[in-house]
């Protein structure tokens, strides 16, 4: 990267200023971890024998954030998927249900949201179609971040609620469902090619809070990939362009995912694959009443704190314990 000649080939400096930054993503934090613990390994003797309890507290803690980076990387070590270090599109669709079910999807799409401004990604609303009387019916997020993809896949499938219903006059307890899919943005260097002749393409109003919010004209796009029946929609930009752009962004994501799942079907039945994870299926129990308590069906990990969860807090202990058994 130093040498005089290195920007002659734009293309091929871009290939290489990335492999680097993917290398530095490795090296910094070990160099930071092995820093950190030294220091703590030379100075914990010294205040022990002086019995500073103040600086032995200090050096514990300092172990404590240590140990957090060294999981960190174990965690991303897992994630080795050619797609796991890209941005991605989080969806989430309300089940059965009708208002229940909307209020649901709301509160994951919260959910979601708090925990992905956590890690420090950047969160976009792609598209949102409100409920009737509350919540959604639907909402696409974009996460953009270090490795988003690989940590939020773990949120794939169908998620289940049970509470006192507040939209129940008689305070009857309620199951809802709510659904999510999780695909990888697709970059330029991945080349999927879309014909005109397999798409349409619609156009409508933008849905909005009223007043100046509303759009008035035709600017929100739905695309609709007849060989596949995937159907994209974006409404958040302004103009039908820049929506358009986006839609057939998504939709280039959701084609090659299921190119690479279909891939992965083929290798998991000629290698005998031992643990099936049906894609769709119901991943995770929410119980509000008459306890509390989050169960993920795949892994076994639990907790009762909801709202830590719902806080989107305790979300990391759970995509970690899928990746550490599903990888």
């Amino acid at each position: 990267m130093e040498a005089p000649e290195f920007w002659d080939d734009h293309e091929k400096a871009q290939e290489v200023i990335a492999e680097a930054n993917s290398l530095k993503a490795w090296t910094l934090p070990y160099k930071e971890i092995k820093s950190s613990f030294e220091s703590v390994e030379s100075l914990l003797p010294e205040a022990v024998e002086m019995e500073d309890e103040e600086l032995i507290e200090e050096l514990s803690q300092e172990l404590d954030k240590v140990e957090g980076m060294l999981s960190e990387l174990e965690v991303r070590r897992m994630l080795s998927g050619e797609m796991d270090a890209k941005n991605c599109f989080l969806n989430i669709n309300a089940g059965a249900g009708g208002t229940e079910a909307c209020d649901w999807a709301l509160m994951l799409s919260r959910m979601y949201q708090r925990w992905a401004e956590r890690r420090g990604w950047k969160v976009e609303t792609i598209d949102c179609v409100d409920g009737e009387v509350a919540g959604i019916k639907s909402l696409t997020f974009k996460f953009s971040g270090a490795f988003a993809y690989g940590y939020t896949k773990a949120e794939k499938g169908v998620h289940r609620l049970v509470r006192i219903s507040p939209f129940d006059s008689s305070n009857r307890r309620h199951t809802s469902f709510a659904s999510v899919d999780v695909t990888p943005e697709i970059t330029d260097d991945i080349q999927i090619e879309i014909r005109p002749q397999d798409i349409r393409i619609d156009t409508f109003r933008s849905s909005g809070a009223g007043g100046q919010h509303v759009n008035v004209t035709d600017s929100a796009v739905r695309i609709t990939h007849m060989p596949t029946n995937i159907v994209v929609s974006c409404q958040s930009e302004r103009s039908q362009v820049q929506n358009r752009e986006t839609c057939l962004k998504l939709l280039r994501s959701k084609l090659y995912e299921k190119e690479v799942m279909a891939r992965e079907e083929n290798l998991k039945a000629m290698g005998g694959e031992k643990k099936e994870i049906a894609w769709g299926s119901q991943i995770r129990n929410y119980v509000f009443q008459p306890y509390t308590l989050i169960k993920d069906t795949r892994t076994g990990y639990e907790s009762g704190n909801i709202q830590a969860m719902m806080d989107g807090e305790l979300l990391d202990d759970f995509v970690v314990a899928y990746l550490k058994e599903f990888g």
